[in-house]
């Protein structure tokens, strides 16, 4: 699930970088420039975060049938207790 979210954030910000990177002018002065630079390191920064998100998630391991009942005989047997 939070594969996908990371892949569309992913998405998102690269047709927000395609829509808007030819518009900005990042070498005109005064603020305008400022702007444009400052907004293209935030897309830059939300790139990077969401690639490492993506890349380094934490693999969840197979469950083997077996662990799987003796799994649900802990919960059981747990429940039972109280």
């Amino acid at each position: 699930m939070n594969k996908n979210r990371y892949l569309l954030c992913l998405l998102l910000c690269g047709l927000m970088l395609y829509y808007a990177a030819p518009r900005m002018g990042v070498f005109n002065g005064g603020t305008e420039g400022i702007f444009a630079i400052s907004w293209l390191a935030l897309a830059l920064f939300v790139i990077a975060g969401n690639l490492t998100a993506l890349l380094y998630a934490p693999k969840r391991a197979a469950v083997s049938g077996k662990q799987v009942r003796k799994l649900a005989d802990r919960k059981r047997a747990h429940s039972l207790g109280r």
